[in-house]
């Protein structure tokens, strides 16, 4: 069975049905929508993904301030672990499959107690959304960021060892542009996933479509057929803002004209994008499609 494309859609704020008519028009298969389950109206948000042709392959978890399986409080993990439990219940209602999670806030690179402490927060954390996701069909993927986006998990050997603590069918999720920063073979590091990779996330090495910079997507349709995970690439671009007087992005504005809640203009902020033109975003959205859809259909080719 081929890969299929699908798209994040937290990059940029905007209503629902304009993402989920671009993402049709677009050839995408699904989407992983934003782990922001109070946003959304599930009745409506699958009707839209019908009319267009689309699934909801799953979400994310968005780790803004204030959501953090391993703060040293107490009542921070479980308000983190409740978050979590809606997202769940909001995949339910829209038959998606997994459920991404980044265990600890984004951003946040200091350490609040020993390793062994934020181990075991994070695992007790982990085993409670694990048996409210087996309950409800999803899978949970656990997904290491870079070290300027957490110290907590960076590596793909780092996530299995979380994931084979939380137990169940707990996974991992990884994404190519963390991976070209942190894993020493990232090719190894799929390997080594096998069949408890459950998500792919994908940007090029530069966080821009695919296509836009250095990595090897042949080799990455390869590697994940190598290993026989048959589920979806989803799209994590982020157009990033360019002051100089060279740039070719000098529409992109401030995170500040995005229309975005507090939270997530910060969060756009620290992933140093902004406010991104609709026109651009629509070339950017079909370019990463064209380039990925290329690697998978010539992947497809060789079988026949």
């Amino acid at each position: 069975m081929a890969l299929k494309l699908a798209m994040h859609n937290w990059m940029r704020p905007e209503p629902i049905e304009t993402t989920i008519r671009r993402l049709g028009r677009s050839g995408y298969d699904g989407i992983e929508i934003s782990g922001e389950p109070a946003l959304y109206d599930t009745t409506q948000v699958r009707s839209l993904l019908e009319e267009n042709g689309l699934e909801c392959w799953g979400s994310v978890t968005l780790m803004v301030g204030g959501r953090d399986l391993l703060h040293e409080d107490k009542y921070v993990r479980v308000g983190s672990v409740q978050y979590v439990k809606d997202t769940i219940d909001m995949i339910k209602g829209l038959g998606g499959s997994i459920l991404t999670v980044v265990p600890s806030t984004v951003g946040k690179v200091t350490p609040m107690a020993s390793p062994e402490d934020e181990w075991r927060w994070a695992v007790e954390s982990l085993k409670e959304c694990q048996a409210h996701a087996e309950g409800q069909g999803v899978r949970l993927a656990l997904e290491p960021l870079n070290r300027f986006e957490t110290y907590f998990l960076n590596r793909c050997d780092q996530a299995l060892a979380l994931a084979e603590d939380v137990g169940g069918d707990c996974g991992v999720c990884l994404d190519i542009f963390h991976m070209n920063i942190e894993e020493a073979d990232w090719p190894a590091a799929i390997r080594a996933a096998g069949d408890k990779l459950v998500d792919f996330h994908v940007a090029d090495n530069n966080r821009m479509p695919p296509g836009q910079g250095a990595i090897d997507w042949e080799l990455i349709v390869r590697t994940l057929d190598e290993v026989g995970y048959d589920a979806y690439l989803t799209v994590e671009f982020v157009a990033t803002v360019d002051r100089s007087r060279i740039s070719e992005r000098r529409e992109i504005g401030d995170a500040s004209e995005a229309d975005a809640s507090v939270g997530l203009e910060q969060f756009l902020r620290d992933h140093g994008t902004g406010a991104v033109p609709e026109s651009l975003y629509d070339q950017y959205v079909q370019e990463s499609a064209d380039c990925l859809r290329k690697h998978i259909d010539a992947l497809e080719g060789t079988r026949a």
